[in-house]
């Protein structure tokens, strides 16, 4: 081999070279991927390393000018993608999957919020590029364009797999079973590397699309027996409370717990919100549990009762899927009439197909209302026009309806026009943080005139109003200005906390003669009963994985996509386990008693979702005849 190099650089090691440390600096720079050992860091540092050499080793099978040309577009490919993962993360902390990929069609609607994210430092991630193609055209005398001999090209092969076997190895001693039992793709990117876990999960894509033609209703009924085994009843005291009311919920765009009660330069930042908790049944403890399809995952949670896909977003990968139990579809044997009204492209998150699969009847997008420059702001009209509009809307619909309400303003990134500041923007190194305040504080007006406006359209007294927040607003990326907020470090432990969303279920004539505060630990997922029992509606026969949140038997649990966990004793995040009340990190004994729970409800739920196995389910038995399934 020495003879075949001389005394000259091979031109393909050249690229591998820079693309590896490249890749490495942006893993360091870019990504907060935690590092707990030196074993860790040397795991970082060389899993990029197989998949580049095999991607760049099949230039020596072209001659000198395709292998020159091959190298430099791979090299550009390759950078590419990891430019993609690390603008994506700066603001979801989380990497790209193929499923994503798909959603293009949200992209025309993300151009404020992709640009937000780019900086003009992000040329220098194509600076191996630019090197590559100077080498090319000037081939300076320490570079060699010559090709390898059979047997050379064989030794370099083998070293690849080799490299790659080491790499798994090492993982596997950190992770054992890493490609059959994590939902954490850090874990993934951190053992295997960003590459690498690209052409896993096109793996995963691969398999998942066959899992529906396999399945069959068997699977549903281990599903089902578990479920019935977790079943809660209802709080006797509430069941019915709101039967015949109109059921109207909003979801409040990215509105994390931490701003409720809370100041911005000594102004209060939800003063309606604040005031309304204090007439209202207010949950304190309610986490979201989006994953990558934030708000299109929240109402996949609040209808079905069933988690997110660890991968996209359920509204694209399954929009045709059969939910003939979502709360939309069910709510209509008791006279309601589902709607749906947000201020956006009836396509974006494929709404359009995803509501019929739902079982709502109207949609009311952006063409139901009068947008202009005016009345508009980032990612479309403001949330105070859009509230306004959409009551003249509520009062032709026959009543009781259902009437979700997806807000837009409070949106990433942040952006509000100066006559609808009420506060000034913090002062800290985080742009997102400094300009989430004010737009949160816009939201909470908005929502106040939208009370005015059901009051005085008489719409008020008859309707219960469950108001909720979708995501996260504020990621890990913010944690050091999060922390110059909150007056202390941001630990693992906070940012689980920090995951917690306002649940305010407002019922006139109820809540504010006897409000209530709930420290009950739930979630998303929990709605669906939750709602059904306050309006007098049966789930013992529900395929869903909540918990009415007002149950006195119900189990103070929340599972995130990625596996991790809250109770009223621990939090489990980041593989580490962490006492509620001292937020120290303990023992894992204290959270295994649920780590198998929260597995099998993820694992349970995804087989429901890519086996489209509710096809199977008639409401009360499971349909095992296969001449009467609809493939």
């Amino acid at each position: 081999m020495k003879q075949a190099f001389k005394s000259k650089v091979p031109f393909i090691l050249i690229a591998v070279v820079l693309l590896w440390v490249k890749t490495y600096i942006v893993y360091k720079t870019s990504f907060n991927i935690t590092i707990e050992s030196v074993k860790q860091e040397f795991i970082l540092f060389i899993n990029p390393l197989s998949f580049i050499l095999l991607i760049a080793g099949l230039a020596l099978f072209f001659k000198e000018k395709g292998m020159k040309r091959y190298l430099i577009i791979t090299s550009f490919i390759v950078s590419f993608v990891l430019y993609a993962n690390a603008v994506y993360y700066r603001f979801f902390n989380d990497f790209i999957t193929i499923p994503l990929l798909f959603q293009s069609g949200n992209m025309s609607d993300l151009g404020g919020s992709i640009t937000e994210l780019m900086t003009p430092m992000d040329l220098l991630m194509f600076t191996d590029v630019v090197i590559l193609i100077a080498l090319a055209k000037w081939t300076p005398q320490f570079v060699s364009m010559s090709t390898w001999r059979p047997k050379v090209r064989k030794m370099y092969f083998l070293s690849i797999v080799g490299i790659f076997l080491f790499n798994l190895g090492l993982a596997e001693t950190e992770r054992p079973q890493l490609l059959t039992r994590t939902f954490d793709r850090e874990i993934l990117v951190k053992n295997l590397g960003t590459y690498n876990y690209h052409v896993y999960d096109a793996v995963l894509q691969s398999k998942t699309r066959a899992q529906r033609a396999m399945a069959d209703g068997s699977e549903l009924a281990e599903v089902q027996n578990y479920i019935n085994a977790n079943y809660k009843a209802p709080n006797d005291d509430l069941y019915g409370v709101a039967e015949g009311k109109n059921i109207i919920i909003v979801k409040m765009e990215s509105l994390q717990s931490f701003v409720i009660d809370n100041e911005i330069n000594g102004e209060p930042i939800t003063p309606f919100l604040n005031e309304l908790k204090d007439q209202s049944y207010y949950f304190n403890n309610f986490y979201h549990q989006t994953g990558q399809g934030k708000t299109s995952d929240s109402e996949f949670l609040l209808d079905n009762s069933l988690y997110p896909v660890g991968r996209g977003a359920v509204f694209f990968t399954h929009g045709t899927n059969d939910f003939h139990t979502a709360t939309p579809n069910a709510i209509q044997e008791k006279g309601y009439t589902p709607v749906v009204f947000h201020a956006n492209n009836k396509s974006f998150w494929n709404r359009d197909v995803m509501y019929d699969s739902l079982g709502y009847e109207k949609f009311f997008d952006i063409a139901s209302y009068d947008v202009n420059e005016e009345n508009s702001v980032g990612w479309g009209l403001k949330d105070e026009e859009f509230l306004k509009q959409s009551v003249p809307h509520m009062k032709e619909l026959q009543q009781p309806f259902y009437a979700k309400f997806i807000t837009l303003t409070n949106h990433f990134p942040f952006v509000l026009d100066e006559e609808d500041r009420f506060v000034d923007e913090f002062d800290s190194n985080s742009r997102t943080l400094n300009r989430y305040f004010p737009t949160v504080r816009y939201m909470d007006e908005s929502l106040k005139t939208f009370f005015d406006e059901l009051k005085a359209a008489g719409l008020y007294e008859n309707s219960v109003i469950i108001m909720y927040g979708d995501h996260y607003g504020i990621s890990e990326n913010h944690n050091e200005a999060m922390g110059q907020y909150l007056g202390k470090e941001v630990t693992p432990f906070d940012n689980a906390q920090l995951q917690r969303v306002p649940m305010i279920v407002h019922i006139p004539g109820v809540t504010d003669k006897n409000p209530k505060e709930f420290d009950t630990v739930g979630g998303q997922i929990d709605l669906k009963p939750t709602i059904k029992h306050l309006i007098g509606m049966e789930t013992k026969n529900d395929i869903q994985f909540g918990e009415d949140l007002f149950s006195e038997e119900r189990n103070d649990f929340v599972v995130f996509r990625d596996g991790s966990f809250v109770t009223d004793e621990v939090v489990y995040t980041k593989n580490a386990c962490y006492d509620k009340e001292t937020e120290e990190e303990v023992e894992q004994e204290a959270c295994e008693p649920y780590m198998e729970k929260a597995k099998k409800e993820l694992q349970y739920s995804d087989k429901i979702i890519y086996g489209d196995l509710l096809r199977f389910y008639d409401g009360t038995s499971i349909q095992l005849d296969e001449s009467k399934l609809d493939e």
